[in-house]
């Protein structure tokens, strides 16, 4: 299993012009590697690969170029290339929109990779190869034997070091409870258990300050001192509309991860409810994506699952009798004609998530319900 741990780095100066030539070698060779791929093809017909371009680099290195970044490195680059490419046939391939792989231009190459040496870490110190010993806030141990560090510079021209470790796989704990993950706008998750937890909507609360800085940036002369001060301020409040949602986004996938062994949410197309351009900006906000990949991290450590299930009819189907109670999306409350059933429309939809999760898990599961009807508390079925 692997993990990733992200750590803030303060390089001194010298070690920050290194690290900015470091990006933009990579920078060039990505660029100098898209295009000789793109010329092979359109003038000989001829497609390149990693291994002709590893080939070609070996030998630019011996003219002496690429001076001042590891080999290893340089590599990557190729590889990050490979992959771009790799995706854009499989989206040809199955009729999605290609996305041919593009040149970048100056900020818009932002990290670098140390794929297996190159790299130590020391204590509070990490030390890069061609570019020396950075201190670096270390927040927590790191577990497992590291196998990648990447380097990174977010928008405020901070920089983190990104390390890939990996540790053996959790031996996974007999499951006895479970519990259902509804997620929605009005409340960011309601459980099986009854439980639901509103959203600060950290977004909403900073939109009318993000457009003011925005259309303060967009005033402003291009490469002008100005500018970007006013880039760094946007950057500043969108960074921290970031750490405040991650941050309570861990702290709900760690109650939820604490409470079951098995955690079960609806398979949702996110892609596609966002084309609502009505509620697209709220569905961003509430990150329900992040949420269930987060929560997934979390159970893979402890040993426990996270199931998904298909989302359709959750909300409209009765969890007692199971007979479709059609209901708009303004209708908040679920109440069955057929056998009287009255609840919150997110509990019965995360009551039928349960249910559909646990199908063909044959063992006791004393997760507290919700005991209403014929329905036995705990029961499975």
């Amino acid at each position: 299993m692997k993990t990733a741990y992200k750590f803030r780095m303060y390089p001194n100066r010298q070690q920050e012009d290194q690290l900015e030539q470091t990006i933009d070698t990579c920078r060039r060779l990505y660029n100098l590697a898209l295009a000789d791929r793109k010329a092979a093809y359109e003038t000989d017909g001829v497609s390149r690969s990693y291994e002709d371009q590893a080939a070609m680099l070996v030998a630019e290195k011996r003219e002496g170029n690429f001076k001042g970044v590891f080999s290893q490195v340089l590599q990557d680059v190729l590889r990050r290339l490979d992959k771009a490419f790799k995706a854009f046939f499989r989206r040809v391939k199955v009729g999605e929109k290609p996305g041919y792989p593009r040149f970048k231009g100056a900020g818009w190459y932002k990290s670098f990779t140390y794929p297996q040496v190159g790299f130590k870490l020391e204590g509070s110190k990490i030390t890069l190869s061609k570019i020396g010993t950075i201190r670096i806030f270390k927040h927590r141990e790191v577990e497992g034997k590291i196998k990648t560090c990447t380097i990174k510079k977010d928008l405020l021209g901070h920089w983190y070091a990104v390390l890939v470790t990996e540790i053996e796989d959790v031996p996974a704990t007999e499951p006895k409870t479970a519990i259902g993950v509804d997620v929605g706008l009005k409340s960011l998750i309601t459980t099986s258990t009854g439980e639901s937890i509103q959203y600060p909507r950290y977004y909403i609360q900073l939109e009318e300050k993000l457009a003011s800085a925005q259309r303060s940036l967009s005033r402003k002369k291009k490469g002008s001192a100005n500018r970007m001060k006013a880039k760094a301020k946007v950057a500043k409040i969108s960074k921290r509309i970031q750490n405040l949602r991650d941050e309570f986004l861990n702290q709900i996938s760690r109650k939820l991860v604490d409470s079951a062994d098995v955690i079960i949410f609806e398979n949702l197309n996110i892609s596609g409810m966002l084309k609502n351009h009505h509620l697209a900006k709220h569905i961003q906000d509430h990150a329900w994506g992040k949420l269930i990949q987060v929560t997934r991290g979390k159970a893979e450590k402890a040993g426990k699952v996270v199931e998904l299930v298909d989302a359709r009819y959750t909300s409209q189907k009765c969890s007692q009798c199971g007979i479709m109670v059609p209901k708009t999306l303004a209708e908040r409350t679920h109440a069955c004609p057929n056998c009287g059933l009255e609840m919150d429309r997110d509990l019965n939809a995360s009551l039928n998530i349960r249910t559909l999760g646990l199908r063909g898990r044959a063992y006791l599961d004393p997760t507290p319900t919700l005991n209403h009807g014929s329905r036995q508390a705990g029961s499975m079925t």
